[in-house]
């Protein structure tokens, strides 16, 4: 599979996103066998942009291992910087995520509300609500619901007259 090809920018945003991270999978004298390919894989598929540590010397044979990784995994070479190699793959679409093929709404969630004390020297309380979907967390903590649409048309189907 090729490798994802970004503009400058969108590797610049992902440079700057990497800087933080520290390297979680690490290749060793053995170079690129199977199982690394695998750690290499799963850190993609669960974090997007992840940082490869190579204990190798020669700069050639780091270069050509980005490429190569690029390549295989289907991910972009964001960066090469010392023994450090960046790389990025998009995170894929969750089944949580996805709207509901029928069309129901959302369903009641638990969330938990922090509420701190005003002099900050004690614990801070925590409270557990229930948010059906039509309802919100609002900065304060307090839950409100949807306001109900005035009316079901917009102003411009309203003006043509459908």
């Amino acid at each position: 599979m090729p490798a994802i090809e970004l503009t400058p920018a969108q590797r610049k945003d992902h440079r700057a996103a990497a800087h933080h991270l520290q390297p979680v999978v690490m290749i060793g004298a053995d170079g690129l066998t199977p199982a690394v390919a695998k750690e290499i894989d799963a850190a993609l598929t669960a974090h997007g942009l992840i940082k490869v540590r190579v204990f190798s010397d020669d700069r050639t044979v780091r270069e050509a291992l980005l490429g190569q990784l690029a390549d295989e995994m289907n991910a972009a070479p964001i960066q090469h910087i010392g023994k450090l190699l960046v790389l990025w793959r998009p995170l894929p679409k969750k089944a949580a995520e996805a709207a509901p093929a029928d069309g129901r709404a959302a369903r009641p969630r638990v969330v938990k509300i922090l509420t701190f004390s005003k002099s900050g020297s004690q614990r801070a309380q925590i409270k557990k609500v229930t948010v059906l979907g039509n309802e919100r967390i609002t900065a304060g903590g307090l839950v409100k619901r949807a306001k109900k649409r005035l009316t079901a048309t917009s102003v411009k189907k309203r003006s043509q007259g459908t």
